[in-house]
Order: C-alpha cells, then structure tokens, then sequence
C-alpha cells in the first residue's frame, strides 16, 4: 500500500447533534472530525462508550444524516445509494430472522445486493464456508448462539464481494478461536485488495490487525496514526527492580515512580521518562538501596488508549443522558 492509494472514506468537519429528552436539548455527538482511509488500509476506529464511533459509522452507511460537514465513500456522498453499493457493513448486534437459517439469511442478503442468480450459490457457499458457519447452514437461527450469529452476519456482509467493509465490533460473542479465524479472514480481505474499517473494545485485536488506529472522545478525535508509531511515541515506561530498599527510599522516590509491587526490602517500580529514571536511581542509591535491574516496558495500544481516552475525570455525562445507541 502506497501513499498514493486514492481514499476510500473522506470525513470532513463532521458534525452530528441529537435532540433529546422533553425539551429537546442539542448534544452534539460527533464535534467536527475529519479523516481519511485510503485504499488497502485497515483503520481501527475506538473510543469509550459515548465517543461517537458508532454514530460516525451510521453518517457513512447514510443511515443518519450529518448535521455538518462532509462524509464520502468512493469519492461520492455517504448519502447517495450508489456510494453504498460496494460496502458490506456487519453491526455490533446483526439482526438475523429466527425463522431462517444462515444459508437462506444469506441468501436474502446477496439478492438484495444484487448479486448475479448464476453465481448466487456458489457465493453463498464460498462465505459460510470462510466464516465457519456452514455446518450449521441449514438450522435455524433461532436456536444459534451469538457466536454463530456473529459469524452469519459477517458471512452476509461478505456475499457481494464489496471492496469496503465496516465491521462494528465483529469479535462479539466469538470464542478466542473464532477470533482468531475473523483476524486471519480480515488479512485475507486486506490481501485480496480490500478495504477495512472496524470498532472493537478488544484493543488487542486492534494492535494486531490495524495499519492505523483513530481514538475518539466525546465526539473529537484525540489522536490518531500509524499504531507503532504512536505507541513508540508515548510515554517510555522501565520497570525499576531496587533491593535493599527501606522506608527512607520509598520516601526518597515518593511521587516519582509508581510501586508496582514489594515483597520483603525488594521493589519493583514503574518509571516514565528516562531524565525522572535516572533521579530515582540515585535517590535510591543515596539511601543504600541497590539496583537490580532496569527493563524497559513495551507499551501497549491498551496503555496509550487508558492514559489518552479514559484519564481522570473523564466521563460522558452527554452520553448518558442521550442513551448508548444514539451516542455510542
């Protein structure tokens, strides 16, 4: 994938506001985001509840208008049906008749997308069999488990072979080898040319899966980028191991490091920064204590995500108020 992939999805200073209770007060769910995914890129898209990834998601699907702002699919508007017709879309919770079974749910979902009656089958059975529900293919949906369900609905957003798919949450309900199945399915997707952008609350299934990462709060982006880069970038963590240590080095370190456990005169530290990990060294040394080793921490998507998106005080009383699915 090269710099020069045209963009699949172009957000513009998107704005969404929602009406809500008696008096109908405006809560602005999305406040003026903008941002690209270019063809060929998987983009993880996260956030606490109430960031506005899912209403971000309903503007692309044209399912929602924008109160604000610009939102585009192949270079056309979100809102018109042909921007929509390569897109396969999966929800965080697919709605699938109970009265059907998966192969005939599918089915139904490759005729509305118009897929070709001459290779209709085949297709149907090329995606359960990718999706791993084809030995359930003809029970009905009713008596499947969630799990299954997952797998259903990511089968039906796969029959028309679309060159975008939008996944919301689609590790829901999945065993860790299911997840594990959908991560491989999603590379095979991104191999064969495809386009993806996905939500999950599974921050490890996004470090593992995304060429880049948007974190979203309270309806802004507050950061985005390549993922490597952006955890290479955050705070640079060692894990101090001091031996010997008394009451005098933990008051010497006080507000520098944090303990992360003590056993006996032994502890183990964390430090951000290497300037404050020097300083603790030597207040430690000064007060007899002995180095036993300093590793430095890998940082993790999970630890950018707590600091940046879920720090202190942080909470989305808008969201609340609103109600999860308006303002998810």
């Amino acid at each position: 994938m090269s710099d020069a992939s045209r963009p699949i999805i172009e957000i513009a200073g998107l704005r969404k506001t929602y009406r809500v209770g008696f008096f109908m007060r405006p809560v602005e769910a999305v406040k003026g985001i903008s941002f690209e995914v270019k063809e060929g890129e998987i983009v993880g898209l996260i956030g606490p509840n109430g960031s506005g990834k899912t209403t971000t998601i309903k503007v692309l699907l044209g399912l929602c208008a924008p109160t604000a702002g610009t939102a585009k699919l192949f270079g056309l508007d979100a809102g018109e049906r042909r921007a929509r017709e390569n897109v396969g879309f999966l929800p965080e919770n697919p709605y699938v008749y109970p009265y059907l079974t998966p192969r005939e749910f599918i089915e139904l979902c490759a005729r509305l997308s118009s897929v070709d009656s001459s290779k209709r089958a085949k297709r149907v059975d090329e995606v359960m069999a990718r999706t791993g529900i084809a030995w359930a293919a003809d029970r009905r949906v009713g008596s499947l488990s969630k799990g299954m369900l997952q797998r259903t609905g990511l089968a039906a957003a796969l029959v028309a072979d679309p060159q975008l798919l939008v996944l919301d949450e689609p590790m829901s309900g999945l065993d860790p080898l299911g997840r594990r199945e959908v991560r491989d399915l999603i590379f095979e997707e991104r191999r064969l040319g495809r386009t993806v952008l996905f939500s999950s609350h599974v921050l490890g299934d996004v470090e593992a899966l995304c060429d880049r990462v948007i974190i979203l709060r309270k309806g802004e982006i507050l950061v985005s980028g390549v993922i490597n880069e952006l955890v290479r970038r955050s705070a640079k963590l060692t894990e101090l191991t001091l031996r010997a240590a008394t009451d005098a080095t933990r008051a010497a370190i006080a507000g520098s490091a944090r303990i992360v456990r003590s056993v006996g005169d032994e502890l183990v530290l964390e430090v951000e920064g290497d300037e404050t990990l020097h300083e603790v060294i030597e207040r430690a040394i000064a007060t007899g204590a002995r180095v036993a080793s300093a590793v430095p921490k890998k940082d993790s998507l999970e630890d950018l995500f707590v600091r940046q998106a879920l720090r202190s005080g942080d909470d989305v009383p808008d969201a609340q108020a609103a109600g999860p699915n308006d303002l998810a």
